[in-house]
Order: C-alpha cells, then sequence, then structure tokens
C-alpha cells in the first residue's frame, strides 16, 4: 500500500496513512525545514526538497503508487483573504499552481485513490472555481470523489479544527463514506454512542511544566494585563459591550477571533495555526504561551516525532499538519476499500 506523499509539511497525513498500515515511498516538499524534518523522522523511503512544478511524475509512475495524499498550500482559500483585500483568491492567486499540479500528478500517476486536504473556506462561494477544478478534474480522470467539511474534535482529536476532505476513488471502487464520527460536543449533544470530546487537560494537563524561555517575551503582548482578566475558553470579546462589560475596551468582532483567546482545560483547542503570535492564541489557561510539546499533543502528533528548525518554524510545521490521528481514521476506511 504505497503512498505518494505532496506538500508533505511535517509529515501529519503520512503518520496517519502509516498508522493505517500504508507505506510512504516518495514524499516532496519544497521547505527546506520541512524535508529534513520528514527526514529525520525516516518519513518516507525518498525525500525530494523541491518546487513541485520540477517534479517529473512520468519517472515515478513506475513505483505504482496506491494513493496520492496532500494538501495544497491554503492560504487562496483562507479567511483572511477576506480581510487582505489586495491578494487574489482561489486560481487567480499566484499559487494556483499547487492545485493544478496535485491532478496532474494524478493525471500521470492514475492511483487507485488520493486524499485532499485543504481549509473548510476552500468551499466558499469565492473560491468556488478551485472547488468545481477539483469536481470537474476528478470526474475527468475517471475518480468517484467524496468530500466533507470535517470537525477534527468529532473524530477523537483534543481540536476543534474544521478542514475540508476530499476521498477520490478510481470508480472501479465504487463510492468512498466517511467513517461515522466517534465523538460529540457533550454540551449540544447527548449521545450514548459516542464520547465526549476529547478536552485540553486529558489532552496537555500533564506537560504543565516551565522552562528557561518562558519569561523571554510576555503572552498579549501590550494586552498581557488584560489576558490575565479573561476567563478559560474566552477571547478580547470578553471586554465588548455586547457581553456586558462595565468598560468596554473592544468593538464587537473588531479583531481576529484568536486575539488573547485563551484554552479552557475542559474544552478541546480551537484550531492551532501555522503562525506564532505574541497576541494571538489560543494561550495556555494559565496565561502563557504553549509549548511545541502542547502543540503537537493537540495535533495528535507523537510524543517521539521530532521537528526541526527554531521555534517558529516548528510551530509552522505542526499548525499546518493535519491530524495524524483523524488522517488515520479515514485511512483505514481506505484500506478496506483497496483490498
Amino acid at each position: 500500500m504505497k503512498i505518494l506523499s505532496l506538500f508533505s509539511g511535517g509529515g501529519g497525513i503520512d503518520i496517519g496513512f502509516k498508522q493505517a498500515g500504508f507505506k510512504t515511498i516518495f514524499a516532496t516538499d519544497n521547505w527546506n525545514i520541512a524535508c529534513e524534518t520528514l527526514k529525520k523522522n525516516k518519513i518516507s523511503k525518498e525525500i525530494l526538497c523541491d518546487d513541485i512544478r520540477n517534479i517529473d511524475f512520468k519517472k515515478l509512475k513506475k513505483n505504482k503508487f496506491d494513493c496520492i495524499v496532500g494538501g495544497p498550500p491554503c492560504p487562496p482559500y483562507s479567511k483572511s483573504r477576506f480581510y487582505l483585500k489586495s491578494k487574489k483568491r482561489a486560481l487567480e492567486d499566484e499559487n494556483s499552481f499547487t492545485l493544478i499540479s496535485y491532478f496532474e500528478a494524478i493525471k500521470i500517476i492514475k492511483p487507485k485513490c488520493f486524499f485532499f486536504e485543504n481549509v473548510n473556506g476552500f468551499v466558499f462561494k469565492p473560491h468556488m472555481a478551485a472547488f468545481n477544478y477539483l469536481k470537474e478534474q476528478s470526474e475527468k480522470l475517471g475518480y468517484n470523489i467524496t468530500y466533507k467539511v470535517i470537525n477534527s474534535a468529532n473524530y477523537g482529536v483534543p481540536q476543534i479544527r474544521q478542514r475540508f476532505i476530499c476521498v477520490g476513488f478510481q470508480k472501479k471502487f465504487g463510492h468512498f463514506e466517511f467513517p461515522k464520527e466517534t465523538h460529540c460536543n457533550p454540551e449540544v449533544q447527548n449521545d450514548l454512542f459516542l464520547k465526549p470530546w476529547v478536552n485540553c487537560d486529558e489532552a496537555i494537563g500533564d506537560l504543565d511544566f516551565t522552562t528557561k524561555d518562558d519569561n523571554l517575551t510576555v503572552p498579549g503582548a501590550k494586552h498581557s494585563h488584560l489576558l490575565k482578566l479573561i476567563p478559560p475558553g474566552d477571547n478580547y470579546l470578553f471586554f465588548t459591550k455586547k457581553r456586558g462589560h462595565k468598560k468596554p475596551l473592544f468593538k464587537w468582532r473588531s479583531r481576529y477571533w484568536s486575539f488573547l483567546l485563551k484554552l479552557s482545560p475542559k474544552k478541546p483547542s480551537w484550531t492551532i495555526q501555522a503562525s506564532f503570535s505574541n497576541n494571538m492564541g489560543p494561550f495556555h489557561w494559565k496565561n502563557r504561551y504553549l509549548k511545541i510539546s502542547e502543540i503537537k499533543r493537540i495535533q495528535t502528533f507523537p510524543d517521539s516525532h521530532k521537528l526541526e528548525g527554531s521555534f517558529n518554524d516548528q510551530w509552522k510545521l505542526v499548525g499546518n499538519a493535519v491530524p495524524p490521528l483523524l488522517v488515520k481514521t479515514i485511512a483505514k476506511k481506505i484500506k478496506s476499500l483497496i483490498f
């Protein structure tokens, strides 16, 4: 069960497929820190650090890959494009070649199936051209596709992380169905057949320790004094008139959601983003930054998974990844259709 991994990053997708019984034969990324991380963890038999447009997929075809996996870089489809008016979106973005190259690989390799991941904004109306391209190319190349915006927390990941997942199968294999959800929000759903969401205390409660670097920078930056006043599970909206604050400091929805966002130990984390910031959370409920070991747990990476680069590099590697536990659950279902 051989995998061709594109846009491999820190290896989240590959770890999940490996845990389901697959083996990555060839992995590629254009960021040297990601490639060194993949090598350090022996993610793949062969690892190439290069622009995807330079890869000769015709030479790789001899490997007879069972599955192509990967998530083209998400900025063209992210929520940030609603704020960054100067940036183009979807197929008009300068990086749209990554989506086109993904399907070029499928066209040449002709795998039995493919696993495609992106932000949930991939299906937003302004990005419909890219979404339609995915559907049209899948049909043209002979694949049945099944897609869904998934909340990772509903599969046991201690993180409310919504992602667009699309699985395509050659038509002779039939239609793929996503595995049934295993967890639910206990505050809105009382289901005896589903487990409650995994909360932060369960995921990282045993990692609450201090290091010599903890006091180098102040969480919350110039608003650090406010961070201490925000209840666990809340953000800057705590200081708004709409929330009934006696001395409002911010207008409703005037900042990014993650501004001064603090985790609750009794709930899953919010999305771990790719960029580390001194005022954008989530922060620990004890008013400090999260550690790399903690965001690895929140993303369900193995504790033993080694990361290359600086603190910010490591944060990016983890924040950009697909939770391996979510991938493993889906990969098991993919495996049952192939064999």
